[in-house]
């Protein structure tokens, strides 16, 4: 048997020496230059910054390198409250729930969510999507874009329709919360093009049986924000987090019971 030998070339590249970022600074102590005397985001000292800015401007400033308008401020704030929660249907929280049930180290409840809230659909990568298609649309007419996209997109024989990323149905039917969501955030100060291009394209669907969806509708503000679409997806898990894990430890705290599970007579085996 003869073995074949794969050439190995030498990478031509040539690596740093060490780790930089521009985020975040560690004065080192005197005593031990491992540990920090002093930490720094951009430049603003994080005491500094936890005696006198909120969380949201922190986080936009972790991003963004600098801090939020008044305007960009309450906007992201406003995100933040409408996507604390996918709600109990979402594949995510249904993960979660079970990972709790079935009681998963809670630690790793989380971490099974966010495997689900990353993906496209309903997820993080339909956000990145969403923002890139935005991005891209804002400068037409939203009724035309609907227009020409409902005549060319070819709808599935069965299961929901997103002729758009972040657009779509849901269940079969249009999502009456991230529309109504959607016109909230875009009468904000701090609101942007997207967020009511947006609203102008999931109006011209709605007679279609379709809209803006929590990842259209978050695509939308992240763009009006400046987060670029890389951005997007992780933002996206980060904001919807706390209501995946709250789901998912008040099912850690109950029997398996609580869930339902397939009755006998539902249950197929093929032999």
């Amino acid at each position: 048997m003869e073995t074949t030998h794969v050439h190995v070339r030498r990478r031509d590249e040539t690596f740093a020496q060490r780790s930089v970022t521009k985020i975040w600074e560690e004065v080192p102590s005197a005593e031990n230059p491992y540990l920090p005397e002093q930490l720094r985001c951009h430049g603003y000292e994080l005491s500094e910054l936890m005696a006198k800015r909120s969380f949201v401007d922190v986080l936009y400033l972790l991003f963004q390198g600098e801090l939020p308008s008044p305007e960009k401020a309450e906007l992201l704030e406003q995100v933040m409250i409408a996507l604390i929660n996918p709600g109990p249907r979402h594949p995510a929280t249904r993960a979660a729930m079970c990972a709790g049930v079935g009681k998963t180290e809670t630690s790793q409840i989380l971490p099974v969510a966010m495997t689900l809230l990353g993906g496209n659909h309903l997820g993080g990568g339909e956000v990145e999507e969403a923002m890139r298609f935005l991005r891209k649309e804002v400068k037409n007419d939203p009724s035309r874009t609907a227009l020409d996209l409902l005549a060319t997109a070819c709808p599935p024989s069965d299961g929901d329709w997103h002729p758009a990323p972040g657009f779509g149905s849901r269940f079969g039917g249009v999502d009456r919360i991230a529309g109504q969501m959607t016109e909230r955030l875009s009468r904000l100060p701090g609101a942007g093009r997207c967020l009511k291009w947006a609203v102008g394209f999931s109006a011209a669907l709605t007679p279609h049986g379709l809209g803006i969806l929590a990842p259209g509708m978050a695509a939308a503000a992240f763009a009006d924000l400046g987060f670029q679409p890389r951005v997007g997806p992780g933002l996206f898990q980060l904001l919807n987090a706390p209501g995946t894990l709250a789901h998912g430890t008040e099912m850690a705290n109950k029997p398996l019971t609580a869930m339902p599970f397939v009755k006998d007579e539902d249950y197929v085996i093929e032999r």
